[in-house]
């Protein structure tokens, strides 16, 4: 688990079947390492503090398939008190 802000969103036109309907957010994480792009089933949103996963069986069952290449998945927002 890492923990990050979220710096944006991502939209496709295409992209892989098992992505359809999840929403994709673009990471900062908290050690300075490159933005990482995650889905979200919280309702996160840009500027929110979040901790993610890069936990891929953790992942694969959110979404319902082992085929998909998703790994990051937001798994909590950070409280801002």
């Amino acid at each position: 688990m890492l923990t990050g802000k979220i710096i944006g969103t991502a939209t496709s036109s295409v992209k892989h079947p098992t992505l359809q309907g999840w929403k994709m957010l673009l990471v900062q994480l908290s050690d300075g390492a490159d933005p990482v792009l995650a889905i979200d089933a919280l309702g996160a949103g840009p500027g929110m503090n979040v901790i993610i996963s890069s936990d891929g069986k953790f992942t694969s069952q959110q979404i319902g398939t082992p085929a998909t290449p998703v790994r990051w998945s937001v798994i909590g927002v950070a409280d801002s008190g």
